[in-house]
């Protein structure tokens, strides 16, 4: 048993000099144990192998129904904290006050000149809802700038924490937020910056489970995450409630957006999308690299739809992309259309 005991920290010792994921390290000692019970189950008494590996199952197996109790149990506790956190931020700041007080006139008074939105139009931004999925490089400009914007009440989906990593392109994080859940750390950053919004963080991933109901509480989404199965998620529940999805997306040096809207005629996401691209084709953030302002500039360029969208001014971008390519200092617009075989949309637009 001291064997196994030795090999199991030396994996998990090697893997952390190799920079392994704690997951992999743990998947490693999985398979040592997995391996440790076969050999106990199988071979006969008396074998070397099975002298060597503690010669009794039922240590092995008592370990194991132990080490099983703790992980279920700790999962257990993670999931009722995410449920009380997700429940929390959906009321605590839940109230937006009508009307406008002096301070707010002053701060939205360069919106209100603006004839395209004016004083209507800021009151409708003040009685907007936006969801913004993901607190990331799209998500954390995306964010800064609705709340700027005066969005009534914003939410925020995510469930992954602050890494020193990020610091270079999220901007709306800070040093001192490492080791927090973005969207605590994006919540703080926005209320500070805009103490007139409502901000609710859900620290969770977007999952089958919650998608309709969270959705449904809002009445545009902003989708900036980085993997296709949510963005498909996203794409089928915002068709199916008819809610108009500003997505974005990055790679290296260029950057694309459009707002997905079959509701006004608009193909949706998987209409220009049909399916993921193979892996080695969409590489992350992390394998490729990115230019650290451009989650900026797309992100920006999402807030700016979605303050068009919710006061009706100028030209929105339904079926349209625009792409921008900083390293040459190009944008383009290419025009999208809807499918007549999309599987989620084709029958929800008009006509």
């Amino acid at each position: 048993m001291v064997l196994v005991l030795a090999m199991a920290a030396g994996f998990w010792g090697l893997g952390a000099l190799m920079g392994a994921p704690r997951s992999t390290r743990l998947t490693m000692i999985g398979a040592l144990y997995v391996g440790v019970l076969i050999i106990q189950l199988t071979l006969p008494d008396g074998s070397a192998l099975r002298a060597a590996t503690g010669e009794s199952p039922a240590l092995w197996l008592i370990l194991g129904g132990f080490v099983a109790l703790v992980l279920g149990y700790r999962r257990g506790l993670r999931a009722l904290q995410s449920r009380a956190d997700t429940a929390q931020s959906s009321h605590r700041f839940d109230v937006v006050k009508p009307g406008f007080s002096e301070t707010e006139l002053n701060r939205y008074a360069r919106h209100i000149v603006l004839r395209e939105i004016g004083g209507p139009g800021q009151k409708r931004l003040k009685a907007a809802k936006v969801l913004v999925v993901g607190a990331g490089g799209l998500g954390a400009p995306a964010l800064q700038y609705l709340a700027a914007a005066g969005v009534g009440t914003i939410g925020v989906i995510d469930d992954d924490t602050v890494e020193n990593a990020n610091l270079q392109r999220q901007v709306i994080h800070k040093d001192q937020s490492i080791g927090t859940p973005k969207v605590f750390s994006a919540q703080a950053e926005m209320t500070a910056q805009n103490p007139h919004v409502v901000v609710r963080p859900y620290h969770r991933r977007l999952t089958e489970e919650i998608a309709d109901d969270l959705i449904g509480d809002y009445d545009l989404i902003l989708d900036g995450t980085d993997n296709f199965d949510t963005r498909y998620l996203v794409n089928r529940v915002a068709v199916a409630q008819g809610k108009p999805l500003i997505s974005g997306a990055l790679s290296q040096w260029e950057g694309q957006l459009s707002v997905f809207d079959p509701a006004f005629g608009a193909p949706c996401y998987q209409c220009v999308f049909p399916e993921a691209p193979a892996s080695e084709l969409a590489p992350s953030c992390a394998e490729a690299g990115v230019l650290g302002p451009l989650p900026g500039v797309i992100g920006a360029m999402m807030a700016a739809e979605a303050i068009k969208l919710i006061t009706d001014a100028g030209t929105v971008l339904r079926g349209q992309m625009v792409i921008y390519d900083a390293l040459y200092g190009e944008s383009r617009t290419i025009a999208v259309a809807p499918r007549s075989d999309c599987p989620v949309c084709a029958g929800k637009r008009p006509g």
